[in-house]
């Protein structure tokens, strides 16, 4: 992955003919990266359920939607957005994911600790929405498109919320954050899909 993601972010030239090459090359390899964080994405949620016990995983079992700290699924309109407002999205849901990510490691640690795929998977998951983020930042630089300022790191209210719920809230909470972990860099391969020639959208 760190080479991967070493390589999204050579500097960008300032000639619009020989950039176009490095533009296309840096969508190229972020598609790729997100495409195969999305199967990645998709193991940690089916991991994640099996260490939960019932009702987890039972099939008609329908968790309480918990609202996570400064984070929400993609918008319905989402993918008729022009295609750097969802770049822009995408990159500020990524950088909010790995604080979060965290928690629900930390509190797996407490509730499974002899799951230790599970919690390495965890780890691995909020490195690699980091890595992912940097590189949608970097296509938004070599689209010549402005980056927003940080948002407010939601692991705090996170944690607190964690801590403070039993069980089977935190492991809702656990779950919801795997789901949105996977529905945004889901999305994320989506849009870049839009932006490679010849890719299905």
């Amino acid at each position: 992955m760190s080479r991967r993601e070493g390589s999204l972010e050579d500097p960008q030239t300032d000639s619009s003919i020989s950039s176009l090459p490095h533009l296309e090359a840096k969508i190229h390899q972020t598609h790729s990266l997100a495409r195969l964080l999305t199967k990645y994405a998709e193991q940690l949620l089916q991991e994640y359920v099996q260490h939960q016990g019932d009702p987890f995983g039972l099939p008609g079992f329908s968790p309480p939607r918990l609202p996570v700290a400064g984070l929400s699924a993609p918008a319905p309109g989402h993918a008729g957005l022009p295609a750097p407002e969802r770049l822009r999205l995408d990159a500020a849901a990524l950088a909010a994911l790995p604080p979060l990510l965290d928690v629900v490691r930390r509190r797996q640690a407490e509730l499974n600790p002899r799951a230790p795929r599970l919690l390495r998977r965890l780890e691995d998951a909020a490195r690699q929405a980091r890595a992912l983020g940097a590189a949608v930042e970097a296509v938004l630089a070599a689209l010549g498109a402005e980056t927003r300022g940080p948002r407010p790191e939601p692991a705090a209210a996170a944690a607190a919320a964690a801590a403070a719920a039993g069980v089977f809230l935190a492991k809702v909470l656990g779950l919801r954050v795997c789901g949105l972990y996977r529905d945004w860099v889901s999305r994320t391969e989506a849009d870049l899909g839009q932006l490679v020639p010849g890719c299905p959208a």
